[in-house]
C-alpha cells in the first residue's frame, strides 16, 4: 500500500525494476500508514488481499455476510460434499446464551431435531445436499473470506454497529481485533469502525441511538456489549 502510494509519486525517478524493487524495499513509519488511510480515495488500499478463516459462525452468519460482493471473495464447507450426520454442532445466538437454561436447552433441541432428520435421510438414501435443506441455520460452518484492506475497513464499518445482528457483529468485532493487531494503525477506529465512531450516524430516523465511544476498539466493544462470552472463556479456561 505505501509503495503503491510512493510509486505514483516517484514515476520519474523509476527507470527500471532496480530503481523499482528499491522504492518497495523502503521501509516507513506509522506516520506514513495513518497519512494515507485518511487519503479520501482509497486505490491504494486495493492493491493486496487479507484472507481470514472463521470458524464456529453459523450458516445465518454466511448468508448475512456473503451480501458483500465487492473486492471480496468467499469459500464456505459445502452442504453438498460435507456429511455432518453425528457431527453437527451449533452456533448459539448471544439473546438465547444470556436466556434461562431451558430457553437454551429449546433452541439446541430444535437443532438437534433437524440434525436428526437430516441423518434419517441421508440414512434413507438421499444426498447429503438434498438432506442439508433440514439443517438449522445455527449450524457452525468453516468460512474463508479474502477482501482487500479497504473492503475489510468498509465491511467491519458497517457490521460492527449496533444495528446489526448479534452473532455478525460479534464475528466481526474479532476480525476486526485479529486486523488491528496486523495493522494497528491502519484498521484504527478512526479509519476503520463505525459511522458514530469516525463522523456521525447516517442511518438518520434508521439510527440506534446508542453511540459508540470514538476511541472503543473491538475488544472495548465486545466487552461492553457481549459480556457472557468473556465470562463463558473464563469458564471454558477454568474446566480445561
Amino acid at each position: 500500500m505505501v509503495f503503491a502510494a510512493r510509486m505514483t509519486q516517484r514515476g520519474h525517478r523509476i527507470r527500471g525494476m532496480d530503481n523499482l524493487m528499491e522504492l518497495y524495499e523502503k521501509t516507513f513509519t506509522d506516520d506514513t500508514v495513518e497519512a494515507i488511510s485518511s487519503l479520501p480515495h482509497p486505490a491504494v488500499q486495493k492493491f493486496a488481499a487479507i484472507t481470514v478463516a472463521v470458524t464456529g459462525a453459523s450458516r445465518r452468519f454466511l448468508a448475512q455476510i456473503t451480501r458483500h460482493q465487492k473486492e471480496v471473495q468467499f469459500m464456505s464447507a459445502s452442504l453438498q460434499y460435507s456429511n455432518y450426520a453425528g457431527q453437527a454442532d451449533f452456533a448459539v445466538p448471544y439473546e438465547i446464551m444470556a436466556s434461562p437454561r431451558e430457553i437454551r436447552e429449546m433452541y439446541l433441541e430444535s437443532c438437534r431435531k433437524g440434525m436428526d432428520c437430516y441423518e434419517k435421510l441421508c440414512g434413507a438414501g438421499i444426498g447429503h445436499d438434498a438432506a442439508g435443506y433440514v439443517a438449522s441455520q445455527g449450524l457452525r460452518n468453516v468460512l474463508l473470506i479474502s477482501a482487500t484492506p479497504y473492503q475489510w475497513k468498509h465491511m467491519i464499518g458497517q457490521r460492527v454497529c449496533r444495528r446489526n445482528t448479534d452473532e455478525t457483529r460479534i464475528v466481526m468485532l474479532k476480525i476486526w481485533k485479529e486486523l488491528s493487531a496486523l495493522s494497528p494503525i491502519f484498521f484504527a477506529p478512526p479509519f476503520t469502525g463505525p459511522f458514530c465512531q469516525r463522523e456521525q450516524c447516517l442511518e438518520g430516523k434508521m439510527a440506534c441511538g446508542r453511540k459508540l465511544g470514538k476511541e472503543m476498539r473491538s475488544d472495548d466493544i465486545l466487552r461492553a456489549d457481549y459480556p457472557l462470552l468473556y465470562t463463558a472463556e473464563k469458564r471454558a479456561a477454568d474446566e480445561s
